[in-house]
């Protein structure tokens, strides 16, 4: 928002700098972006008149004027402004004259004909931005006066940044509010006294979204003059807070917005048919808005319309078709109170953002509307004349006044200092609100444009920020800290992200939503779909994280990245009867070479051994070594390169390499192999055990077993130490044979079995009575026979 500081003086006028003041209320909470002067530097400039003009003899658009600018004798000035007028009055830089940028004015003959001086645009004064034609002044103005004297342009634009719990300052009376409060300074009195209405014309005004809009108040003003000029002090603080110039009415209710806070909007009375209703939208009505911009608008949309068609999009822009124009002579002025939440958002629902949605948003005084109607009709009539008639105020439902009570033990806790409770008194008083002192507390009545006051902690903050921060003490807090023990079995997700980048992966971070094709070649189960997609290929929510991690692979090895290794944590998200279930995962990926390109390394591609190597490492590492690898199967994987991980008897992952034709589908040439784990299991682990280190040497003893196909390595590992006893240490599968001396349907495992005693060197006799019991179940349970 942006204040003139003439203006915001005139309201109330501290005795400070303007860069003091502004450090005041930035300190305050108002913050403040930036602060420019109104015009640009300049002198020399004056008001001048044209009293006579004819055309330039070899310029067509050149013309010769004399100026009456206060010296003795008419001043002869060559102009090719096109506005250029008999009778008009503008700016005159005289000769020695200096405008902004270093300009200096000097004699000067334009196609042969001298020129003493510059008449001069609003632009060339650095007062806007490039505008042609001449700045028009008044016509009572006096030729000769300084132009900076004139105009009051020895003032500065001061641009606050607001948050949006602070509506009530989006006004020149609520930042002078504020700053009279800081200052312990009393504001001007508003000059809003009800004007006698001079005719008994009224309008018919209801409200059928009471919830939406509990007041509208309105009222008829016949007989007006829209050509009449608008003032130029007025026209200047609208300038100087960033709104054009439009005609009288539009300038009156936008300067009254500044003002007081209140937006309000006029209607040309002629185009209205019957009376004013507050409505809901029809579903599908439209609206043309100034501007001629057609809505659609939706059912919850607010409307001002009348019996026959829709007026205004409420709080945020007026109709096309109602608006003051150059032929109105009778308006219908309004002012209305509508609840920040019937307005937030509606504005940039049909990419619009006006100053009126920008208030009624943040929410404005619910009690100022009359206010506002009597200040703009005083001076639509001192300014267009016209006859006003009796205000119309419609009431659906009253205003509901907040009590907030405020604790002394709880402010001087919160503050870390005492402060007088008189002190506090005023503070809050000149904040606007009735305060009943006890002797423990501030009852307050808080004003109705103090939106952002509901509870004890506001009236804190409060006189916090009225007392100053800077004069709060500040020293350390000492706080008892009690910490939680940890868990140790519990392994934090930050161990897993280092176990896998110390393996050489890199973290990947993909989206929770997926295209529908990919999901359907990785899983088979219905999706939740999103409802509201930022894309098509953005339409469902993944079931597992492997498709996002392969769109990333395939990401970089689209950009000549010949080696990925990827992981990512993050939910799967699975549809269930009414709700939506989610799983923390944890996947990865390898693709490429096993090294990175190097004279001393060779180019073997990875395999299957090294993804179950590195999930081994990271199952290892969050205690989970008992995990163990069985034949799987998943639809996006290779069925012959395929294992489930099984923990404690239930499957808690799955890895293998991605399946041929899905690689085809997604043109990926070579081998990609991936995993995927229950991110819950691998965080919940097992706490090592420290079991001494025995000083007797181990006995290792080698079988080589012929089984069938079908049966697994870890079938024969599972037996092996099931009867191997206390006394074996480690199971090894060596060796894997097939061919020449095995029957086709069978295969020759060897596995090397260690044995240890803590206390004493072992004897071949126990170790062979062992060894016995080992084959003899293998044997039994799955029909393996020693190879000769």
């Amino acid at each position: 928002m942006k204040i003139s500081e003439k203006w915001l003086r005139e309201w109330v006028n501290p005795a400070l700098s303007i860069d003091d003041l502004v450090a005041q209320i930035t300190m305050a909470g108002l913050e403040v972006d930036g602060i420019e002067p109104v015009a640009g530097e300049f002198s020399g400039v004056v008001v001048a008149e044209i009293i006579a003009i004819e055309a330039h003899p070899d310029a067509d658009k050149l013309r010769i004027c004399q100026v009456e600018c206060g010296e003795a004798e008419p001043v002869q000035v060559v102009c090719g402004a096109a506005n250029a007028a008999l009778g008009l009055k503008a700016p005159f830089a005289k000769v020695g004259a200096v405008l902004p940028g270093d300009f200096k004015i000097k004699k000067a003959k334009l196609r042969g004909v001298p020129s003493f001086g510059m008449l001069c645009g609003a632009s060339e004064l650095g007062m806007e931005d490039q505008v042609d034609g001449l700045m028009v002044l008044p016509a009572d103005s006096t030729a000769g006066l300084d132009i900076r004297d004139y105009l009051s342009l020895d003032d500065n634009i001061i641009e606050i940044d607001l948050t949006p719990n602070r509506g009530d300052c989006l006004s020149v009376l609520g930042t002078a509010r504020e700053i009279g409060v800081l200052n312990q300074l009393d504001i001007a009195a508003i000059n809003a006294a009800p004007v006698a209405p001079s005719i008994d014309d009224t309008f018919t005004a209801t409200i059928d979204a009471a919830a939406d809009c509990p007041r509208y108040v309105c009222r008829i003003i016949k007989g007006v003059n829209v050509k009449a000029a608008t003032p130029l002090w007025m026209v200047e603080k609208l300038r100087r807070s960033g709104i054009r110039s439009i005609d009288p009415v539009v300038d009156v209710t936008n300067f009254v917005m500044l003002e007081l806070g209140q937006p309000m909007h006029a209607f040309d009375l002629t185009s209205l048919e019957g009376g004013i209703t507050v409505r809901k939208a029809a579903d599908k009505e439209k609206i043309t808005l100034l501007g001629g911009q057609e809505l659609t608008l939706k059912a919850d949309s607010l409307l001002i319309a009348d019996n026959a068609k829709p007026l205004a999009l409420a709080g945020i822009m007026g109709g096309e078709g109602s608006g003051v124009n150059d032929d109105t002579v009778d308006v219908l002025l309004e002012a209305a109170f509508f609840e920040p939440v019937a307005i937030a958002g509606r504005a940039r629902a049909f990419g619009l953002h006006t100053d009126s949605s920008h208030r009624f948003e943040r929410g404005v005084d619910s009690t100022q509307q009359v206010r506002a109607i009597e200040r703009a009709t005083a001076l639509l009539l001192e300014i267009v004349g016209g006859n006003a008639g009796p205000v119309n105020e419609v009431v659906a439902a009253k205003a509901v006044t907040a009590q907030v009570t405020l604790k002394r033990k709880r402010l001087d806790q919160v503050l870390g200092l005492s402060i007088a409770v008189g002190d506090v008194t005023q503070m809050l008083e000149r904040l606007g609100l009735q305060v009943s002192v006890t002797d423990e507390s501030w009852v307050c009545d808080v004003p109705s444009y103090r939106f952002d006051i509901a509870i004890e902690a506001d009236l804190v903050e409060e006189v916090a920020r009225i007392y100053g921060y800077n004069n709060l003490p500040t020293r350390q807090l000492t706080v008892p800290v009690q910490f939680k023990a940890r868990q140790e079995a519990v392994r934090p997700l930050s161990r897993i992200r280092h176990q896998l980048q110390g393996l050489g992966y890199q973290e990947a971070i993909t989206y929770s939503f997926i295209d529908t094709k990919m999901q359907a070649l990785f899983c088979d189960e219905a999706p939740v779909a999103v409802s509201n997609p930022i894309s098509s290929d953005l339409a469902v929510m993944r079931t597992s994280l492997l498709p996002g991690l392969i769109a990333a692979m395939q990401h970089n090895i689209n950009r000549q990245q010949s080696r990925v290794r990827f992981f990512e944590s993050g939910l799967q998200f699975h549809a269930a009867s009414n709700e939506v279930v989610q799983k923390k995962h944890i996947a990865g990926l390898i693709y490429g070479p096993k090294q990175d390109e190097s004279w001393a390394n060779d180019s073997t591609e990875v395999d299957f051994f090294d993804l179950k190597g590195d999930v081994e490492s990271l199952l290892t590492a969050c205690g989970n070594a008992d995990a163990t690898f069985v034949q799987g199967k998943h639809k996006a994987l290779h069925p012959g390169q395929t294992a489930a991980v099984m923990l404690k008897g239930e499957q808690v992952g799955i890895l293998g390499a991605l399946h041929p034709e899905i690689a085809k589908t997604l043109g990926i040439t070579g081998s990609v192999f991936v995993f995927e784990l229950s991110l819950e299991v691998l965080l919940d682990g097992n706490v090592p055990e420290f079991k001494a280190l025995s000083k007797f040497p181990q006995v290792r003893r080698d079988i080589a077993v012929i089984v069938d196909q079908a049966v697994e390595a870890q079938q024969v590992v599972d037996v092996v130490r099931e009867h191997a006893g206390d006394l074996q240490k480690n199971c090894t599968v060596f060796d894997v044979y097939q061919g020449q001396g095995i029957e086709d349907s069978k295969k020759s495992l060897a596995v090397a079995i260690s044995f240890q005693h803590t206390e004493r060197s072992l004897q071949d006799e126990e170790i062979q009575q062992t060894m016995d019991a080992i084959i003899t179940a293998l044997a039994d349970k799955l029909s393996a026979s020693l190879r000769g």
